[in-house]
C-alpha cells in the first residue's frame, strides 16, 4: 500500500510498504499532493520491468535500489538490506504491490 505525506519542509512524499508494513521503498519531495500521486503511477507503471530497477552495493556491503522511469529519473528508491537475496525480495515485493495502486 502506498502512503503519502508530508515532510517537516512541506513536501509530499510516498511511502511503498509491504503487506507487514515494512516500508520498502520511498520517494524523493514533491511540491504538490498530484505530483506525488503522478510518482506513485510513474513507480507504479515503471515496476513491472525488471530493467527499471538499478542496483547498488555500497562499500559496506548493503545493497538498495532505484527505481527509474523511462528517462532515468528516479521515481523511489529501496531501504538498505544487508546481502542481495533480501535486496531480491524487496524488488519482488515492489513488483507485486506498487502496480495495484492502493493509496492510502
Amino acid at each position: 500500500m502506498f502512503e503519502i505525506y508530508q515532510d517537516k519542509a512541506g513536501k509530499y512524499r510516498f511511502r511503498l510498504r509491504a503487506n507487514n508494513g515494512e516500508i520498502i521503498c520511498a520517494s524523493q519531495g514533491y511540491a504538490s499532493k498530484s505530483g506525488c500521486i503522478r510518482g506513485i503511477t510513474a513507480l507504479a507503471n515503471n515496476s513491472i520491468n525488471k530493467d527499471s530497477f538499478k542496483l547498488h552495493e555500497s562499500r559496506g556491503g548493503k545493497w538498495t535500489f532505484n527505481v527509474v522511469s523511462g528517462n532515468n529519473k528516479v521515481v523511489a528508491t529501496s531501504q538498505s538490506y544487508k546481502d542481495k537475496s533480501g535486496l531480491n525480495k524487496g524488488i519482488k515485493s515492489v513488483m507485486t504491490n506498487a502496480p495495484k495502486l492502493k493509496i492510502k
